[in-house]
């Protein structure tokens, strides 16, 4: 298995650290907004591709503030610790903080490819670079600061978690095969998003009397809700058939990539989708036949 607790507590240390950053940066900007300077709009593009949410101390007076600051913070520390956790043995690089950055640009890539996915179009814009030559879509200076800011500050978050999984002692554990906590992890976030969107499903079913129609104005978005609900859940199964044959010690391959690809094309569980053909790929290798630490501690 994987030394889940480790790679948690480096990640959740990890948001702590932005979220200081960002609570400076916050007081800077709220008062160049009352003072004689102001804040170029370029710096406010990059705070935000940054994936900073700018806030001052005194939101923590505000609930409502302090559980977004929850969940956008600390859930994404949780997250990216456990997936860093669970994929520690198979990521390239020789050294932790080499892993981190590796994880962390291919989560960067994963998460722009939902956000095209879930909406379509994006990115379009009318201002300052055109592209419409070569792609037919005109991309805003804006979006352009924002990806290259959201490369940059992934790559410096990866690189810090990876630094911390090093400052924490790893426990000794054994892999029963290959990629079983990938799945494993892969289950958990696949069950928690498709338990969420089926709720809202059958609320809207018991409101409406009868399946929610289709909306004209979100179409596409009303169509992936659908999908999670009516084909997140089979390939959730089949990833849960290929890590129950990795705990018995035999492949998973197969049923690991077929789970993953339904739920992947779900584009709302996109993550847990990945995780489970990575899971898939993985387990197809030959289980490990003596006793491994978790992570090389540096």
């Amino acid at each position: 298995m994987a030394d889940f607790g480790r790679g948690i507590k480096a990640g959740v240390i990890t948001v702590i650290a932005y979220m200081v950053i960002a609570a400076i940066l916050g007081a800077i900007y709220y008062n160049s907004l009352s003072g004689p300077f102001s804040v170029p709009d370029f710096v406010v593009d990059l705070i935000s591709g940054a994936g900073l949410m700018l806030f001052t101390w005194r939101s923590f007076t505000d609930l409502s503030g302090v559980i977004e600051l929850l969940q956008y913070y600390v859930v994404s520390g949780i997250l990216f610790g456990a997936v860093f956790a669970a994929m520690y043995n198979f990521l390239p690089g020789t050294t932790s903080i080499k892993k981190g950055m590796v994880l962390s640009a291919f989560l960067w890539i994963l998460g722009a490819l939902w956000l095209i996915y879930v909406n379509l179009g994006w990115p379009t814009g009318t201002e300052d670079i055109s592209i419409s030559k070569v792609t037919c879509v005109t991309v805003r200076l804006s979006t352009v600061i924002q990806a290259l800011a959201g490369i940059i500050s992934a790559l410096v978050f990866g690189a810090l978690t990876g630094f911390l999984w090093d400052r924490f002692r790893g426990k000794k554990l054994t892999e029963a095969r290959k990629g079983s906590p990938v799945l494993l992890l892969s289950l958990i976030l696949g069950w928690i998003m498709w338990l969420a969107w089926a709720v809202m499903f059958v609320a809207g079913v018991v409101t409406n009397r009868g399946i929610p129609p289709i909306g004209p104005d979100f179409l596409w978005f009303d169509l992936l809700n659908m999908l999670v609900v009516f084909l997140g859940l089979p390939g959730w199964v089949l990833a849960a058939i290929a890590w129950r044959k990795t705990k018995r010690g035999e492949s998973g391959l197969k049923w690991g990539v077929a789970g993953g690809v339904l739920m992947a094309l779900t584009g709302l569980m996109l993550l847990p989708g990945a995780l489970a053909i990575t899971g898939g790929v993985f387990s197809g290798r030959k289980p490990a036949s003596e006793s491994s630490v978790a992570a090389i501690g540096q």
